[in-house]
């Protein structure tokens, strides 16, 4: 929000709740902050559209009061479930408002890490060896889960929820010992968990940008040091390094660039994406580990200070984004959704 140029865009907030209510006038941020922990106190919203202005929405409170008038676009800054898996896309689409950042199908499948890495193998794109348990499967036949999972991943392997981000409830697991508490803690999170083998890797990351024609910035590096990148590694640990530019050859960046957007149009993303690779340190192969959809957005992370370093500054990357957004509105608006059986008005 301090980012946008006030001369150009007038702000509002929108919180939503834990228990999934809309906060839509006063101090969203503020509101949200004394809820926690607190019994439910905000009022459900509802999408409207106007009359007056059909290209424009605005949302209401569902018990009255004053609502958010004509809303031109929407930007989430939505990280996990029901903000980045497709959920909330799916509200904007159906209520017609433009919104930044890829749209209910690639949200859907960058969310789910195994779709992700089927859609990525479908497209010829190089992935770490992986395997998707069920929480049923493992609940019910622990054993035969846990030879399967050794015969084809061994150890060490990472353990994780499919859908989620942050490496919230991922374990590096060394030994036998280790693998049962880490399928119960990914379990904790999602009925799909996935076990991957673990690469002895550096770490890069890549912003992508744009609509049908994405480009990739520079490579950055991302140096922990804790053992992996970690929920605290990425979010506490100050010793944690962001390298920008990687210190890569220039042939190994542009492989990663071309993976970067392949990736993206893979997964059918719009607007933007942070793609996240191992570099194999043994035999310099590069694996593609994911696609993230609603990159962290604060001045000092990684997406747009990729893009500052690639010439693009904070301020110019948000109004890119904007433009992309409402760009991929109007195309939507070209298609048709209703049919009567006469196509001689359809232009050939």
């Amino acid at each position: 929000m301090d980012a946008l140029d006030k001369s150009k865009y007038e702000v509002i907030q929108m919180g939503i709740t834990r228990q999934g209510k809309w906060i839509t006038a006063g101090d969203p941020m503020r509101a949200l902050q004394r809820l926690l922990g607190q019994p439910e106190q905000a009022q459900p919203a509802a999408c409207r559209a106007l009359e007056a202005h059909r290209d424009r929405r605005e949302l209401v409170p569902g018990a009255g009061g004053p609502g958010i008038p004509l809303v031109d676009v929407v930007f989430p800054v939505l990280h996990g479930p029901f903000g980045e898996d497709g959920t909330i896309q799916g509200v904007f689409e159906l209520a017609g408002i433009p919104y930044v950042g890829a749209g209910v199908l690639g949200s859907a499948l960058a969310m789910d890490k195994a779709a992700m890495k089927d859609i990525f193998r479908a497209h010829g794109l190089p992935i770490a060896d992986a395997v998707l348990v069920m929480r049923w499967d493992w609940e019910e036949h622990p054993q035969e889960v846990i030879q399967r999972l050794e015969e084809r991943i061994g150890y060490p392997c990472f353990v994780k929820p499919a859908n989620l981000g942050s490496s919230v409830g991922v374990t590096k697991v060394h030994t036998a010992e280790e693998l049962t508490p880490a399928l119960n803690l990914a379990a904790n999170y999602d009925r799909k968990l996935l076990v991957e083998r673990a690469i002895n890797a550096r770490e890069f990351e890549l912003s992508v940008l744009g609509n049908d024609r994405p480009v990739a910035s520079v490579v950055g590096e991302v140096v922990p040091r804790r053992e992996f990148y970690d929920y605290l590694a990425k979010y506490e640990d100050e010793e944690t390094q962001l390298l920008i530019p990687a210190d890569l050859a220039p042939a190994k960046a542009a492989e990663l660039q071309d993976l970067a957007v392949r990736a993206f149009v893979a997964l059918d993303c719009a607007g933007m994406a942070r793609a996240d690779f191992l570099l194999d340190r043994d035999t310099l192969r590069v694996y593609i580990n994911e696609l993230n959809t609603i990159p962290g957005f604060t001045s000092v992370s990684m997406y747009p200070k990729l893009w500052e370093a690639s010439g693009l500054p904070y301020p110019d990357l948000l109004d890119r984004l904007i433009q992309l957004a409402l760009e991929r509105h109007q195309d939507r608006a070209r298609m048709s959704t209703s049919y009567s059986g006469d196509e001689s008005n359809i232009r050939t």
